[in-house]
């Protein structure tokens, strides 16, 4: 006699393999805890993105002081003197970000070659301080030092040789100062997750010390160092105070020309155009995101 199909199904369900279906899917009732941060997401982020994106798609008739829709902001943001303030801080950022890399990286790997723990120790609380280090008091202190009556100014005669602090080269100079610690900060777990045993490895196989870095240390570390690449790219192209401060509106950047349009220092009426420009940095912010993540987990993978 066979059982009945309800009584079949039951003992299914209760059975080891319902077990363990159970246990694999996740816990539907633990869902409510999120609920406060979903709500602080939605307060913090997504209403202010929200109004950004209303604002730069449309407009105020001046007359009747009603609003709508419209790309006009949009185009703007996109031309004329508001494309090369765009242009500005994408090159700004790449070569400050490519600098800083090389040199953080260079760094980095001094300090982990190196037998003194004291050595890492004040390297790393120095790159800590100084990564955090920037804005308006950065920008007074290379005022006071490389500004036109600057003490190194004066001492090295830079005048003369033509350097001049109010520029893009003088940016970058000041960019460099916290961006370099902060590459150090970031690439030196990954340093620290190559193997020694690697190399000796590759040593035994005859392999030199350049073969060892060009085929294998290199290879390994790349994820890792594009990611840092990026993190600073964003880092200096979402910069505003020190170059505020140091050169105003004498070097065209973005960030500057959306404070300008803000406060109205050039013309007035222009805040939806400023939160054009501002979804423009926000729509370069996601694309340097959408760079940066996969890369930290193909680095988390090869060094984990």
């Amino acid at each position: 006699m066979t059982d009945h199909p309800d009584h079949t199904a039951a003992s299914a369900d209760t059975g080891p393999a319902a077990g363990r279906r159970r246990a694999r899917r996740p816990g539907r009732r633990h869902w409510p805890a999120v609920l406060p941060f979903l709500a602080f997401l939605a307060l913090c982020f997504g209403l202010p993105a929200g109004a950004l994106v209303y604002g730069a798609f449309t407009a105020t008739d001046p007359a009747t002081g009603t609003a709508h829709a419209t790309l006009a902001n949009a185009r703007q943001s996109w031309s004329g003197i508001y494309a090369t303030g765009l242009g500005g801080s994408i090159r700004l950022s790449l070569v400050s970000a490519l600098l800083a890399t090389v040199a953080g990286t260079l760094i980095a790997q001094a300090v982990v070659s190196s037998r003194r723990p004291a050595l890492r120790k004040a390297v790393v609380a120095a790159s800590g301080v100084l990564a955090n280090f920037s804005g308006a008091p950065l920008a007074f202190a290379f005022v006071a030092t490389l500004g036109t009556t600057g003490t190194l100014t004066r001492l090295l005669a830079l005048s003369d040789a033509g350097f001049s602090l109010y520029s893009s080269t003088g940016l970058v100079l000041a960019y460099l100062y916290f961006m370099i610690p902060l590459m150090v900060v970031t690439v030196l777990p990954a340093l620290d997750g190559l193997r020694t045993q690697w190399q000796e490895a590759a040593a035994s196989c005859g392999a030199t010390r350049g073969q060892f870095w060009r085929h294998i240390g290199i290879p390994v570390l790349a994820p890792s160092l594009l990611g840092g690449a990026v993190l600073l790219f964003g880092t200096a192209f979402a910069s505003h105070a020190t170059a505020a401060v140091m050169v105003g509106s004498s070097v065209p950047l973005i960030t500057v020309q959306i404070s300008n349009a803000l406060a109205g220092n050039v013309l007035t009426g222009q805040e939806n155009l400023a939160l054009a420009m501002s979804l423009n940095m926000v729509l370069i912010a996601l694309l340097v995101m959408a760079v940066q993540i996969p890369l930290q987990r193909r680095s988390a993978r090869w060094l984990g």
